[in-house]
């Protein structure tokens, strides 16, 4: 997984509430199990017609959005239907981090197995960094997870709370597997002594 300690991108402005995994990833696209090429499908129906041309006025349409690698969102962000998707669409996509006041807990998990960060702040600094995000002239955030603050362009800096195992998971990009391949050592320590003090197992 890759690492995350600072982040400086295109924050797009994402104005709406409730935003479900069906939204982020519609169910047409799980049949893979594979974590690339979902990005091309982020928010599909909401991003293209049925003949695949493009909505010009969603965000992730317009320039400099195209290439956002933080969203802003409304509250309860990710709710819906528990799928690994929808991080992967993000990530895929570009997006490393969400800013919202609140999102469904096994989305919420699931970004920080994938390498995204999502971020809870208040409503008041949400709606300033929304209206940061919507200055198409300078819409550029700046994240850092170490000192867990928020720059903004023109306004005070944003402090966000995390807890401290999740933060550490991602400063080293550890994914589930990668905790696992950390204690290598001692898993294989015990594997030996179980094999001579119990053979037969």
């Amino acid at each position: 997984m890759q690492k995350f300690d600072k982040l400086t991108g295109v924050a797009a402005p994402l104005n709406i509430l409730n935003i479900d995994t069906d939204m982020i990833i519609p169910k047409q696209f799980l049949k893979t199990i594979k974590r690339s090429g979902l990005g091309k499908n982020l928010f599909d129906e909401m991003r293209y017609r049925q003949d695949g041309s493009e909505i010009d006025d969603f965000v992730l349409n317009r320039a400099p959005y195209r290439n956002a690698e933080i969203l802003v969102a409304g509250d309860n962000f990710g709710c819906g239907s528990s799928r690994e998707h929808a991080p992967w669409a993000l990530l895929d996509f570009g997006v490393r981090c969400v800013i919202s006041t609140s999102f469904a807990d096994i989305f919420y998990n699931n970004c920080f197995k994938n390498g995204i960060l999502p971020i809870v702040v208040s409503a008041d600094d949400r709606d300033a960094l929304m209206a940061d995000a919507s200055d198409t002239e300078n819409p550029e955030l700046s994240v850092d997870l170490v000192n867990q603050t928020i720059h903004r362009p023109n306004g005070p800096t944003v402090s966000f709370e995390i807890d401290p195992f999740r933060k550490k998971c991602l400063l080293e990009g550890l994914d589930d597997i990668g905790l696992t391949l950390a204690k290598a050592d001692d898993i294989d320590s015990y594997e030996a002594k179980r094999e001579k003090d119990q053979p037969w197992l």
